[in-house]
């Protein structure tokens, strides 16, 4: 029987796993945590967004420049064939208003236990604590809390995450052995982070006030939605579809009131204010909210006109210092260049072995598409390995 080994367990290398147990391999997953699939769970913890209901055109288009090469992979397993899967693994799915799909439990746990459960029953044999450090000639070597040992298989699959939130397993330290031999790599960057601001103290009242109601842009890319004031700057789901944009330079604009023209806002600026400050002004005339009036008094350049304050309101230059961290962001860019790999995800550089998920050079905004499109590559990357291995036999 021929063997593969699949170096990660997060949804990537369970789904090749997976692919490649059911076309008749043994299967070894070498997982470097003591459990796998922790980001997945971690994911999980506020309601896993495994997918989106959405056409697949407007799906496709979330993934930017990967878009190409990803077609192919997310045309196979999209977000109905993603849907579907789960709902084989016994979980009841829906979606929401927005068209993100979601297990009615709301957690990644159940769904992860029925897969391992699965793969269980196909004989998947899970090898933990096993950190996988390179190659000697044939084998894979790892490091184990009992010493180095090594793993021969026909074919290897890896899938070793970003370089995001290393306490959970995705440190991208494997990107110095794949360069060592080889590799051509695309330098790691942070995706779908937040953004550090140096607050004035007067914004301290307002740290973990969301923001709704407004419109963001950045470069060409604009969304209505929500973000977060924190101590360190502004987090949550709006900034987080714009910060591919942002990192790469683009400034961010605030629209506070985007249901109104900068015509009207004028207008109700200009009744009398009385005694009023002008942050009661603005609360009354506008119904602006505390945080709304914050930002406005943070980064609206002194404006009290009513024109100088309506242009503010209207377009509310965000001034910040730059992307959080990368092991803070919930993923990242950057990784194996699509040139190292030929168009089944196996390297140039070395035969026999496949790369799937994060580690790849794609990104995506949060809603369902980090998740699909791990498994979608996972499952492709699982089924071209198990052909390559049954090919060699013929080739014999």
């Amino acid at each position: 029987m021929k063997r593969a080994v699949v170096i990660g367990a997060g949804p990537a290398g369970l789904m090749a796993a997976d692919e490649l147990a059911s076309a008749g391999l043994s299967v070894v997953v070498a997982e470097a945590k003591p459990s796998p699939a922790r980001k997945f769970l971690m994911a999980g913890k506020s309601g896993l967004n495994l997918t989106k209901d959405e056409p697949l055109d407007r799906f496709l288009a979330a993934y930017g420049d990967g878009r190409g090469h990803l077609a192919p992979m997310i045309t196979e397993f999209g977000p109905e064939a993603a849907t579907a899967w789960a709902t084989g693994l016994g979980q009841e799915m829906f979606a929401g208003s927005s068209g993100r799909v979601f297990p009615k439990v709301m957690k990644a746990s159940p769904l992860l236990r029925a897969w391992m459960g699965r793969l269980d029953g196909m004989g998947v044999e899970l090898r933990r604590n096993h950190r996988w450090t390179g190659w000697n000639d044939m084998a894979a070597v790892f490091d184990t809390p009992d010493g180095p040992t090594q793993i021969t298989a026909d074919v290897t699959v890896l899938a070793l995450g970003g370089a995001s939130w290393a306490r959970l397993g995705s440190d991208g330290a494997w990107a110095s052995t794949l360069a060592g031999a080889g590799v051509d790599l695309t330098p790691f960057q942070p995706a779908n982070m937040g953004f550090g601001v140096d607050w004035s103290d007067k914004m301290a009242r307002h740290f973990g006030q969301p923001v709704k109601g407004v419109r963001l842009s950045a470069g060409n890319e604009t969304g209505t939605g929500e973000f977060v004031i924190s101590a360190r700057g502004l987090e949550g789901g709006g900034i987080y579809a714009l910060s591919r944009a942002m990192r790469d330079g683009a400034p961010l604009y605030i629209d506070l009131m985007p249901d109104w023209d900068e015509v009207r806002i004028k207008t109700a600026l200009n009744r009398p204010r009385g005694k009023n400050s002008l942050s009661n002004h603005l609360r009354k005339v506008l119904r602006l909210p505390p945080e709304k009036i914050a930002l406005l008094m943070e980064w609206g350049d002194g404006a009290r006109e009513a024109d100088a304050l309506a242009r503010a309101i209207k377009s509310l230059p965000a001034r910040h210092t730059g992307p959080h961290p990368m092991d803070e962001a919930i993923s990242t860019a950057g990784g194996v260049a699509w040139g190292a790999v030929d168009a089944d995800l196996m390297l140039n550089a070395r035969a026999g072995v496949f790369c799937a998920g994060e580690m790849l050079d794609w990104e995506a905004p949060t809603g369902g598409y980090l998740l699909t499109a791990c498994l979608a590559t996972g499952r492709w990357a699982g089924r071209a390995a198990a052909r390559y291995a049954c090919s060699r036999d013929t080739a014999r």
